[in-house]
C-alpha cells in the first residue's frame, strides 16, 4: 500500500478518528460501487471490507487504505457528517456556478471605487 507508506503518522491518526464505517458505506453509494468495487480499489480483502461496515474490528492499515482511497476520488470525511466532495475533484464535471445576486453593499461598492487593474478602462479617463 505505497500510500500509506506517503501519509504522515498525523495524517493516519485524523483518518482514523473522523473515517467511520457509514462513511465507508455512504462513499461507495456516492460513487456507484459494490463492497466488492471498494475491497479491490482499496486493495483489501472483501470480508475486512464487510467486518469494518458492519462495525466490526479490523486492522488500523484496512481503514487507512479504505479511506485513502475513497478520498482519492475526491471524498471529504468530517465525523457526524455525511460523506462530501471535495475542492478538487478529479474525473467530475464541475458544476456550473452562478454568481449570488449583489446585495445592496456590493451594489454600492461596485459603484464608489476605482478598478486597481491597468487594463481595465477608468471612468472619466482616470
Amino acid at each position: 500500500m505505497s500510500s500509506l507508506a506517503l501519509s504522515s503518522t498525523v495524517e493516519q491518526q485524523i483518518v482514523l478518528h473522523q473515517f467511520t464505517p457509514r462513511h465507508s458505506v455512504q462513499a461507495r453509494l456516492m460513487l456507484g460501487w459494490s463492497r466488492e468495487d471498494l475491497a479491490r480499489e482499496a486493495e483489501v480483502d472483501v470480508d475486512s471490507l464487510q467486518r469494518f461496515e458492519s462495525h466490526g474490528e479490523v486492522d488500523d492499515a484496512v481503514r487507512l487504505s479504505v479511506a485513502f482511497r475513497l478520498e482519492a476520488e475526491g471524498l471529504v470525511f468530517f465525523p457526524g457528517f455525511a460523506p462530501g466532495w471535495g475542492m478538487s475533484v478529479r474525473g467530475r464535471a464541475s458544476a456550473s456556478v452562478q454568481p449570488a445576486a449583489k446585495g445592496i453593499i456590493s451594489r454600492f461598492l461596485d459603484s464608489t471605487t476605482a478598478s486597481i487593474d491597468p487594463a481595465t478602462p477608468q471612468p472619466n479617463g482616470a
